[in-house]
C-alpha cells in the first residue's frame, strides 16, 4: 500500500528567540527538517515525501539542500495562510492510499510510532500517536481551580495517519481556528480517530530547551 507523508514546515518559531525559523536550525550538522525527512526515508524508502514551505523560504531550502548535499527525493508545495491551507495544498499532490501528516520539528519520531499509526490507519481509517499525561492537572484560573483526572487525557503527537479519502473529505470542511490538527478535522467530518502509542523522544521543538534536549538525544 503506497504511503505519502506531508511534512509541515511553515512555522516561524517565535518562542525560539531566533531570526531563523526553527526547522532550519542545525542540530548535529544538519537542519532539523532534514533530520525529520531522514526518519521517514530510513523507515521506508518508498515513502512519497511532500514538504509544505512558505513561498519565501522555498529558495532558501533549495540552497540548504545544495549546501548539505541532501538528495533524498521529496517534492515541495507552497504553504498557505494557515496550516489548514498548507495541508490542503499538499493533499493535491499526495498519491498515497495512506497519508501521514507530520510536524517538521519532530525529528525524533521512531519506527515504532510510525508503524503503529500506519497500521491503525489501514485498519480503522484514522489514527494518532499519543502519550499518557504524567503531570498532575488542574483546571481553572490561578485564583480558582480544581483537580482533574489525568487518566482521561492524552498528549497528542504526529505523524497522524489517515486513509487518503478520509482526509480529503475532512478538508472539504471550511477552515476554523478552533480545529488545531488533522484528527480534529477528521472528527468534525464524522469519522472516529483511534489512538496508538507514541514515543517520548518525539518532542516538538518549540523552545531553546527543547532544542537542547533533541540535540542530547541525537548525540546519544
Amino acid at each position: 500500500m503506497k504511503k505519502s507523508v506531508i511534512i509541515t514546515a511553515g512555522g516561524i518559531g517565535k518562542r525560539m528567540g531566533s531570526d531563523l525559523p526553527k526547522q532550519y536550525l542545525e542540530v548535529c550538522g544538519l537542519p532539523i527538517l532534514m533530520h525529520t525527512i531522514n526518519r521517514f526515508y530510513d523507515y521506508d524508502k518508498t515513502f512519497e515525501i511532500i514538504i509544505s514551505l512558505p513561498s519565501s523560504f522555498i529558495g532558501f531550502w533549495k540552497e540548504l539542500c545544495q549546501k548539505h548535499g541532501f538528495e533524498i527525493p521529496h517534492s515541495i508545495v507552497e504553504g498557505g495562510k494557515e496550516r489548514y491551507h498548507s495541508i490542503q495544498n499538499a493533499l493535491k499532490n499526495a498519491t498515497g492510499e495512506i497519508v501521514l501528516v507530520h510536524d517538521a520539528v519532530r525529528p525524533l519520531v521512531n519506527d515504532f510510532t510510525i508503524e503503529n499509526v500506519i497500521n491503525k490507519a489501514i485498519e480503522d481509517g484514522a489514527a494518532v500517536p499519543v502519550l499518557p499525561i504524567k503531570s498532575t492537572l488542574r483546571k481553572g484560573t490561578k485564583n480558582e481551580s480544581k483537580h482533574i483526572d489525568r487518566a482521561n487525557y492524552w498528549e497528542v503527537q504526529t505523524p497522524q495517519a489517515f486513509r487518503a479519502e478520509i482526509l480529503r473529505e475532512a478538508y472539504l470542511i471550511e477552515f476554523s481556528s478552533k480545529v488545531t490538527d488533522d484528527a480534529s478535522l477528521v472528527e468534525a467530518s464524522g469519522k472516529k480517530v483511534q489512538l496508538t502509542e507514541g514515543n517520548e523522544e518525539n518532542i516538538k521543538i518549540t523552545t531553546p530547551f527543547d532544542l537542547k534536549l533533541v540535540e542530547f538525544f541525537m548525540k546519544k
